[in-house]
């Protein structure tokens, strides 16, 4: 077994995810390596700022814009998106993904009951794709159809598309505002990805992706046959027992935490690197590092989101997004702020799209010194300047900041 201390740990899942120790993608080429480096892309469609998915990839990717993903998935076909857990994923997948959205149609009892509550609509929906090519739920009037208490959807028609979705026989062909346009399978996906892979191969894939995607995984959900929404087969306990029997997985011990975590073989140069105090190879930035510049973390980052940045950081964070205004201990859309390899503060922010202002509505520092800090300052400044450039606005408003030091950097950094 490996032993690594916490910050070796913290580093290894970092650098995995592209975060430190600074950007080494840019524009869209780099955004499809980056993409398939973090393995899965959750998609969510609020967007306060910016959507999630796009604050992820800036923070990883130089000069990306918002929508880079978008591209790669619904006009080159590189990615697709899919499933309860809503994500982008490379489509040279799809063999494997076409074994879980069988899994999906025969044993989620939530699907199997929509199946036969909605037959109708199910069938309608099949035959008006294959007329129309492409359908969106907004082609259907509500005072035509159906009307559901689902939040997948108010009218049959959505959910008739949402389950074709969940298992397989439509796939996106494209968002229009985050608004999912369907079409048949087959005429968006090529014909060699169409086949199902063989059941233990696909389980093996999962249980690949799963701990490259943490980087160290418990993978403590196994055994109960899904983990991040997706049905493993009845031998995935088997799968991943030879796996780690033949040394494709290994067993690492995080000094301070309780559970064995698990990482992939083929990474373990990598730990190598990190615990002898090496940047490993292809790591190194392209310009700044997370040290000269602060990264800002999407509220939905793997590294940061569900407790992790607690574990990881020790850095309490949830989002509050979801929460009553008079339950929200900083904001409506709070945003980590990393510096170096450790989360250090936090902001909530808007974006005022009549004046095309970005509007800082409160900064948190985790230890107060970091303002009267002239490295932090210069980085955090470098930082922001670079987020209102990714969203697009012409001002930024940093008057909540309280510490002078920092007001004055970071208000400077977008003066002409």
């Amino acid at each position: 077994m490996l032993t690594i201390n916490i910050e070796t740990a913290r580093r290894f899942i970092l650098g995995k995810q592209g975060l430190w120790p600074g950007r080494r993608w840019r524009g869209i080429q780099g955004t499809e390596q980056a993409m398939r480096a973090m393995e899965y892309l959750q998609l969510d469609p609020l967007q306060i700022i910016a959507r999630s998915q796009d604050i992820k990839l800036h923070s990883r990717i130089i000069d990306y814009t918002p929508g880079l993903w978008e591209d790669l998935a619904y006009k080159q076909r590189k990615f697709f998106d899919w499933g309860g857990w809503l994500a982008v994923r490379p489509i040279d997948e799809l063999p494997y993904w076409r074994v879980v959205m069988r899994r999906e149609r025969e044993e989620s009892l939530r699907l199997i009951s929509l199946a036969s509550e909605h037959a109708d609509a199910i069938s309608e929906m099949r035959v008006i794709l294959r007329e129309r090519g492409t359908v969106s739920n907004r082609d259907f009037e509500m005072a035509k159809r159906t009307r559901t208490q689902s939040y997948r959807g108010r009218k049959d028609s959505a959910l008739a598309l949402y389950y074709l979705w969940r298992i397989g026989e439509v796939m996106m062909h494209h968002r229009e505002n985050f608004e999912r346009v369907y079409a048949l399978t087959e005429t968006v996906a090529p014909a060699h990805l169409l086949e199902e892979s063989d059941e233990a191969e696909a389980d093996h894939f999962l249980i690949h992706k799963e701990i490259s995607f943490s980087g160290l995984s418990r993978l403590n959900r196994t055994a109960d046959s899904y983990f991040r929404g997706v049905p493993f087969g009845p031998s995935a306990k088997q799968v991943f027992m030879k796996m780690l029997a033949d040394g494709e997985v290994i067993e690492v011990e995080v000094e301070g935490w309780k559970a064995v975590h698990y990482a992939l073989a083929s990474d373990s140069k990598l730990l190598d690197d990190l615990n002898a105090g090496r940047t490993p190879e292809g790591w190194s930035p392209l310009e700044t590092t997370t040290t000269e510049e602060v990264v800002f973390l999407s509220p939905l980052d793997p590294v940061s989101a569900r407790g992790r940045a607690k574990v990881l950081f020790g850095f309490d964070y949830v989002w509050e997004v979801y929460k009553p205004e008079h339950q929200r201990k900083f904001g409506y859309y709070t945003v980590p702020v990393m510096w170096g390899d450790e989360l250090v503060a936090r902001f909530d922010s808007k974006l005022d799209r009549t004046t095309n202002t970005f509007i800082i509505l409160g900064f948190w520092l985790e230890e107060p010194a970091l303002g009267n800090n002239e490295a932090f300052a210069e980085a955090l400044a470098r930082g922001f300047s670079r987020f209102v450039t990714f969203l697009g606005a012409g001002k930024l408003d940093a008057k909540a900041i309280n510490e002078p030091l920092l007001r004055r950097r970071v208000g400077a950094s977008r003066q002409p």
